[in-house]
């Protein structure tokens, strides 16, 4: 129906973005990461989700087809809906919620708010090898910091590891803070393993 809404943001508010197009102004309820990579913008393309019910309707937004993917592939499982879709959303990246996956962190995941170890492990048995594809989920700065890791002598797993699990703890950083902040936290973690 709709794939995306291109116009001027008019507006911001806890987990809401305005955006007028056409001269109509739309409400879309967005994830914190949507509205962190939008912070900046007047003028945006949101990837858009009509959620139809019996008694309402309900836009939701994203900043890249990507997190509308992860979006609607977590709707698929049993017990999430659109709302605790959005929190996870908020508090992860796409690409850190498909490298839990991958690496089967029931722990990693239950962190993440509204999913608790059963969620998780729900997750894990409905979306592993299907939410994201490696290529997709391995972003350069992650990579980077293992490798870093790898080479001041840690072992490899436990710096993937820790480095996924400090990536959702430092979701709510600005990203060129985050990636020096998961570095820090990390080899304080592994020195003390």
């Amino acid at each position: 129906m709709f794939n995306s809404l291109s116009g001027s943001l008019t507006g911001r508010g806890p987990g809401l973005l305005y955006l007028s197009t056409g001269g109509v102004e739309w409400e879309i309820e967005v994830s914190g990461f949507t509205l962190r990579d939008l912070a900046h913008e007047t003028d945006a393309r949101v990837f858009t989700y009509l959620h139809h019910r019996e008694d309402q309707m309900r836009l939701y937004g994203f900043s890249g087809e990507t997190e509308r993917r992860v979006f609607l592939e977590l709707l698929k499982v049993s017990g999430i809906g659109p709302r605790a879709a959005l929190k996870i959303l908020s508090a992860a990246a796409p690409a850190e919620i498909a490298r839990l996956l991958q690496a089967e962190d029931v722990d990693g995941l239950s962190r993440l708010p509204g999913i608790g170890k059963k969620t998780a492990q729900k997750l894990i048995l409905t979306l592993r090898g299907t939410l994201v594809t490696a290529d997709e989920a391995v972003t350069r700065p992650q990579d980077e910091l293992v490798e870093a890791l790898t080479e001041m002598g840690f072992d490899r797993a436990a710096a993937v590891k820790a480095v996924t699990r400090l990536q959702v703890d430092c979701a709510d950083l600005q990203p060129d803070t985050r990636e020096k902040e998961v570095f820090r936290r990390a080899i304080v973690d592994l020195s003390a393993d």
